[in-house]
């Protein structure tokens, strides 16, 4: 059964304004809301995680081996919001905020670049991770076993092979 136009005008004053005047009033958001993410430049890493993490690929990683940094690069025209960075990242240095007002006029504040200084390897000298990388695994490893963090992986296996061959013997 249809409703008469007056039925409805009856029913819309029953029921109030429900809309907002935003944006010439606030919206208040509600609480877990997924915002925009924003890195801590003093937290980070630069492990990786959040960028092999990230499903539509807003975060990437670049290595400059004649400066010797790694940048981590947070593209929000491709963010989802969905999270992922702020769970893994094992330093929570990424956390989603509640800011969800994101247009602009440049595309370059749609970006945001954490810079960090890499370790050279001790034996080759390549660039292999980042300074703060470093420290931070060295926390949870054997002083023993701490000298081979400055080592790249290629070095370190070759390393670890000759160690494991003399103790066989």
């Amino acid at each position: 059964m249809k409703a008469s136009r007056i039925e409805i005008f009856k029913e819309a004053l029953k029921t109030g304004v429900v809309t907002k005047k935003y944006p010439f009033e606030p919206i208040e958001v509600p609480e877990g809301f997924r915002g925009k993410p924003s890195i801590d430049t003093e937290k980070c890493i630069g492990c990786g995680a959040c960028a092999s993490i990230c499903p539509p690929n807003a975060l990437s990683i670049e290595v400059d081996a004649k400066r010797g940094v790694k940048r981590i690069i947070l593209f929000l025209g491709r963010c989802i919001f969905c999270g992922r960075c702020q769970d893994v990242c094992p330093t929570e240095a990424i956390k989603l905020s509640r800011e969800f007002e994101l247009s602009s006029l440049n595309s370059k504040d749609l970006y945001q670049v954490v810079e960090l200084k890499m370790a050279k390897c001790k034996i080759c000298g390549r660039y292999f991770a980042t300074v703060r990388q470093i420290l931070f695994t060295a926390r949870n490893v054997p002083k023993d076993q701490r000298p081979l963090l400055l080592l790249c992986d290629e070095c370190r296996s070759k390393v670890s092979a000759k160690y494991i061959s003399y103790a066989r013997w």
